[in-house]
C-alpha cells in the first residue's frame, strides 16, 4: 500500500511518531514508550545499515547508552579505550590517559551500534517499521498539522496520525523540509571523510590517535581501533576552510602517505571497501529545535559538537530530553512539551557549543595547536587525565560557566558501566 494523495484516510494512529531509528530516534522512542505513550518509529532503511561516522563514543554517549539499558556485550565489535594519543603539528606525541573507574571512551561501528539499539528498543516493546520513511513525493503535504493532531504521509503505510512527532531524520530532515523550515543551500559546518582499514599491526591497532595536521587545523585526522586488527581512520575539516568536497579524496591519499600515519598503521595495513564523506551540522545555537507538535533531535537539531564533530552523545541526549518532554507533559497540550524540550536542549548544549567554538579558534593556527598540546604535556598525570575527561565529555565543556550544572564530585565521577559495590 502506498501513501495516499490526500489525508482523508488515516491508516495508523499513535501518540508519538518518531521519524528515524538512529541513536536520537531510539533514545526518544524508548523514553516515550516507557512513559506509557503509544509509539511508532519509522525509518526508510532496514537494519543493520551503515552510517558514515567516526564510530567514537564519548563518556557522554556511554552514559546515555547505559541509561537506555544498552550493555557493551550487546554491540558487536565494541572496543574499549583507556587513553588517547594526540600528535601536535610539531610532531610531539602526548598520551592522555582516561581514569580507570568505569568506561570513559569506546569505539563501536555504527553498523553494529545502531542495529543493537533497534533490537534493544524492540525487546522493550517499541514498534519499529523499517523500510518506511516520509513520503517526500507529497512535498509540503507530507506533514500536515490538523490542530488536535499531525498527519504524516509514510511510504508503504499511508497516513499516520500522531499527537506529536519527534524528527530524528538527519541533517536534511524531510519533516523539517515539509514544514517549510529547511534552509536551502545549508551544507553543515564540517566535512568528514572516513574509511576502514584491516591488517593493522602498528600501534594504531590498540591506540586511539588524533593527529593535528598543519593543513587540517582546526580539523584533525584520526585512527580509532576496532577488534581484529581493524581501524576506523579518517579526517574532518571545517567547511569554512574553503576546501571543496571533491578535493578530499586527493587529501586522503596524501594523508595516508605521511610517515607517522603509515608507521602507526604498520606495513601490512590495507584499506577496506570504499571511502565515504559526509557533512556534519553543528549549530544548535541557531537551529530551530521545535515546531507545533514537532521536536527535532540529533542531526535534525544540528546538535553535533562544533569542536570535534562528534554527535552520537548529543543525539542520544537530545533524544532522551524529547522523550522526557513527552513523559512530563499532557499529550493534549503538546506545545508545552515541545517548548520544555527546547529549553532543556538549549540548557544542556548551547553554552558548550559556544565554548567549543571559542576553543576552535585557538586551534585554527599551528601556534595555537602546538601551544595547547605543550600545556597538556606539561600538566602532569593529573592534568592529562582531567583533560581527557573534558575531551571525552565526562563533564559538559562549559560546566565552569554554567553554575546550574555544578554538582558534588565534579571531575570525580566514575565512568559508565562502573562496577557497583
Amino acid at each position: 500500500m502506498t501513501a495516499p494523495d490526500s489525508f482523508n484516510e488515516v491508516s495508523r494512529s499513535c501518540d508519538v511518531l518518531v521519524v528515524g531509528a538512529g541513536p536520537a530516534g531510539i533514545s526518544a522512542a524508548i523514553g516515550a514508550h516507557q512513559s506509557g505513550r503509544s509509539v511508532l518509529v519509522i525509518d526508510k532503511a532496514t537494519f543493520p545499515r551503515d552510517k558514515c561516522c567516526g564510530d567514537g563514543l564519548t563518556t557522554l554517549a556511554l552514559r546515555e547508552l547505559e541509561t537506555l539499558g544498552i550493555q557493551p556485550e550487546q554491540v558487536n565489535n565494541w572496543m574499549g579505550v583507556d587513553a588517547a594519543w594526540l600528535r601536535s603539528p610539531s610532531g610531539r606525541e602526548v598520551r592522555v590517559p582516561l581514569p580507570s573507574e568505569g568506561h570513559f571512551a569506546a569505539i563501536a561501528p555504527r553498523l553494529d551500534l545502531d542495529a543493537a539499539l533497534v533490537r534493544h528498543a524492540q525487546d522493550l516493546g517499541v514498534e519499529i517499521a523499517q523500510g518506511h520513511g516520509i513520503d517526500v513525493g507529497q512535498g509540503s503535504d507530507a506533514v500536515r498539522d490538523r490542530g488536535t493532531a499531525i498527519d504524516v504521509a509514510v511510504t508503504g503505510i499511508g497516513t499516520v496520525r500522531a499527537r506529536q512527532v519527534i524528527a530524528a531524520d538527519g541533517m536534511w530532515s524531510p519533516v523539517r523540509k515539509a514544514l517549510g523550515l529547511h534552509e536551502a543551500g545549508y551544507l553543515g559546518e564540517w566535512h568528514a571523510f572516513r574509511q576502514y582499514a584491516q591488517h593493522v599491526e602498528g600501534p594504531a591497532a590498540n591506540r586511539l590517535y588524533v593527529w593535528f595536521e598543519k593543513d587540517l587545523l582546526p580539523g584533525y585526522a584520526w585512527s580509532f581501533p576496532l577488534p581484529g586488527g581493524r581501524v576506523n581512520i579518517g579526517f574532518g575539516l571545517l567547511r569554512s576552510q574553503g576546501r571543496r568536497t571533491g578535493e578530499m579524496a586527493d587529501l586522503w591519499d596524501n594523508l595516508l602517505q605521511r610517515p607517522h600515519i603509515r608507521a602507526a598503521l604498520g606495513p601490512r595495513a590495507e584499506l577496506e571497501g570504499r571511502h565515504t564523506a559526509w557533512p556534519i551540522p553543528a549549530r544548535i545555537n541557531r537551529a530551530v529545535l521545535s515546531a507545533p507538535r514537532v521536536m527535532f533531535v540529533g542531526d535534525a537539531a544540528a546538535a553535533t559538537d562544533v569542536l570535534t564533530g562528534e554527535g552520537i552523545g548529543q543525539a542520544l541526549l537530545t533524544g532522551r530530553l524529547a522523550g522526557e518532554a513527552v513523559r512530563d507533559h499532557d499529550p493534549l497540550d503538546p506545545d508545552a512539551g515541545r517548548l520544555a524540550y527546547e529549553r532543556a536542549a538549549r540548557h544542556h548544549l548551547v553554552a558548550d557549543h559556544k565554548m567549543s567554538a571559542a576553543l576552535g579558534w585557538v586551534l585554527r593556527s599551528e601556534f595555537g595547536a602546538r601551544g595547547a598540546l605543550a600545556i597538556i604535556e606539561r600538566s602532569g598525570n593529573w592534568g592529562r587525565r582531567n583533560f581527557a575527561r573534558w575531551m571525552f565529555e565526562d563533564e559538559p565543556r562549559a560546566v565552569a560557566l554554567t553554575p546550574s550544572r555544578w554538582h558534588r564530585g565534579f571531575l570525580k565521577q566514575t565512568g559508565a558501566y562502573a562496577t557497583k559495590d
